[in-house]
């Protein structure tokens, strides 16, 4: 059984950058065909898919975040992260890490953020 762990800081000032990690356990994040993804929920919205990196280490973004969003991984310690740079009000949301292949079969709780001065 794969799990996912968000893990970072709680509040972030307007302007700073936003770093998130996701610790897996069950499971390389190298193995095959597998897609690591971070997702977040605004309040009263919907989910959106901020992008992902594949097993292979190749990174896709949703462009509507206008480049603001970088993802990386950790192979030693089995760990993918989350940079969302200038952040704003409306970056305040849950945060979720998930994984699997064409489709998201695994979810972590999911982290709150808020952004506020």
């Amino acid at each position: 059984q794969v799990q996912l762990q968000e893990s970072g800081p709680g509040l972030v000032k307007p302007s700073q950058a936003l770093a998130l990690t996701c610790t897996v356990s069950g499971c390389s994040i190298t193995i095959s065909h597998y897609v690591w993804r971070w997702i977040r929920q605004p309040p009263g919205k919907g989910l959106e898919w901020m992008g992902a990196i594949g097993y292979d280490g190749n990174t896709y973004y949703n462009p509507s975040l206008k480049g603001r969003t970088s993802i990386s991984w950790d192979t030693s310690k089995n760990q993918f992260s989350l940079q969302l740079s200038s952040v704003t009000p409306e970056d305040t949301g849950v945060y979720y890490c998930a994984s699997g292949g064409d489709d998201v079969d695994y979810w972590g709780r999911g982290t709150l953020v808020a952004v506020s001065s």
